[in-house]
């Protein structure tokens, strides 16, 4: 006689970029093992394809493509997660700011770990009288592509031009859109490459000002008594 199967519950949130309500479950001790491993790899790629695999596993509505979701909304997404699957709080060690060394472990609510919208954030960027261009967030996949070292030589500029081209949705004036699905890579990267410092300033404030998963926190230095505030922005943050 096969044994019962155990009963596993499942919550819902609200997507930061959507408003989309969706369904997931905790992650389970086979999940807990894969998350487990990448920790312990402390190798940031390997984290990353951890956290969109446990997601992948949890999410229940049927939908929503994980590969495609807002960083912030993934980041917001697996903090829940974790938060049904192991506990409330997440231990995280605070480096004291006075002395840029001495460092505090802190137990933060995960219910306290909000997304930060900025005010005035915008995807619409008018690039002159006539163009303007539709941004979309960049995935997880796409922000440690082009922001972790991941064994190809890379540059600054190299890497700005690469994720603004990843998240471009459409270029269109009052006559009509250009879809960035119908263009390639090259003709992109073309594109880009042909605004002034100006316009591609405009384009950088777009990730600049993006919601980002963020939190204040009060820390006092032991060593020195001084009691400072820090700000912990990005999932990497509470897993220090």
């Amino acid at each position: 006689m096969p044994l019962p199967k155990i009963n596993t519950p499942t919550y819902e949130l609200v997507l930061p970029s959507t408003g989309k309500k969706i369904k997931y479950r905790p992650f389970l001790v086979r999940e807990e093992k894969i998350l487990i491993m990448a920790m312990e790899s402390e190798d940031m790629t390997q984290i990353t394809s951890a956290i969109i695999q446990i997601i992948s596993d949890c999410l229940l509505t049927k939908d929503i493509k994980v590969e495609s979701l807002a960083t912030f909304d993934m980041e917001y997404l697996f903090l829940n997660i974790r938060a049904k699957s192991v506990g409330e709080t997440v231990e995280v060690n605070v480096t004291c700011p006075d002395d840029g060394e001495t460092q505090v472990e802190m137990s933060i609510n995960i219910d306290d770990i909000k997304i930060k919208k900025t005010r005035g954030h915008k995807n619409i960027v008018k690039l002159d009288d006539n163009l303007s261009m539709k941004l979309k967030y960049p995935s997880l996949d796409q922000f440690i592509e082009n922001n972790f070292d991941t064994g190809e030589s890379s540059n600054e500029i190299s890497q700005s031009l690469s994720m603004i081209t990843s998240c471009i949705e459409m270029v269109y004036n009052e006559e009509e859109s250009w879809e960035a699905s119908d263009c390639t890579t090259e003709e992109l990267n073309d594109f880009v490459e042909q605004m002034n410092t100006k316009q591609f300033k405009q384009i950088e404030s777009f990730f600049t000002t993006m919601p980002k998963l963020s939190h204040k926190i009060a820390v006092k230095n032991p060593k020195t008594g001084v009691e400072s505030e820090v700000l912990l922005e990005g999932l990497a943050a509470f897993f220090s």
